[in-house]
């Protein structure tokens, strides 16, 4: 294992030279994982450029693209950490929409948002037909430990006291979810990288494959 202090562009630049490295001639699923407060929309927003200009096309989705409906989602209240846990996030349409499509032996024909939360129905959005070599950056929280054919993974990592008070007070009651994912999944223990996260503005980059 190694951990090493790094700036947000030299964790960037890390990465994606790290991901455009892999599997050159196929495409390739990645996730990003952390909390709100980790935010790990902005460092899957951050890689596509990147992995553009080292030649790997890439893809953004986003897990809240992908949620449940709201009649499923919120039965058991709009603030219940255990259903935020297990059932706001619709694991079987990433699968069929995304991940499943976007394999070694899939059509490469995937949907970018399945779900508007907003308005509570079908997102309507178009196919879109994966170029060679494509690069599928999945971003939200609690995306390993269930199952998620990912070829790759990188996990933000919080301690609880800096998620407890970047975690803005409407969504304090995601916590115990977040607890309950660390004790019971514990990512960091199998993310192919690990990067700490307390301090934005100093990210610590923990590796244990490279």
């Amino acid at each position: 294992m190694q951990v090493r202090p790094v700036s947000f562009p030299l964790l960037v630049d890390d990465l994606a030279e790290r991901l455009a490295s892999r599997e050159s001639d196929s495409r390739l699923r990645v996730a990003v994982d952390g909390s709100d407060a980790a935010d790990p929309g902005r460092l899957a927003d951050a890689l596509v450029d990147p992995l553009r200009v080292r030649g790997r096309p890439a893809v953004r989705v986003d897990t809240r693209d992908f949620l449940r409906p709201a009649s499923l989602r919120l039965e058991f209240g709009r603030t219940n950490p255990d259903s935020f846990y297990t059932g706001w996030f619709d694991e079987a349409g990433l699968i069929r929409e995304v991940l499943s499509p976007s394999g070694p032996d899939g059509s490469g024909r995937i949907l970018e948002r399945l779900w508007d939360a907003g308005v509570d129905r079908a997102a309507r959005v178009p196919y879109r037909q994966l170029p060679p070599g494509a690069i599928v950056l999945v971003s939200g929280p609690l995306l390993l430990g269930s199952g998620l054919p990912f070829d790759f993974s990188v996990h933000l990592e919080l301690t609880p006291a800096a998620l407890a008070r970047r975690t803005p007070a409407e969504l304090a009651w995601t916590l115990p979810a977040y607890g309950r994912y660390a004790a019971e999944v514990a990512p960091e223990t199998f993310a192919d990288v690990v990067v700490r996260l307390d301090d934005p503005r100093r990210p610590a980059l923990v590796t244990t494959t490279w």
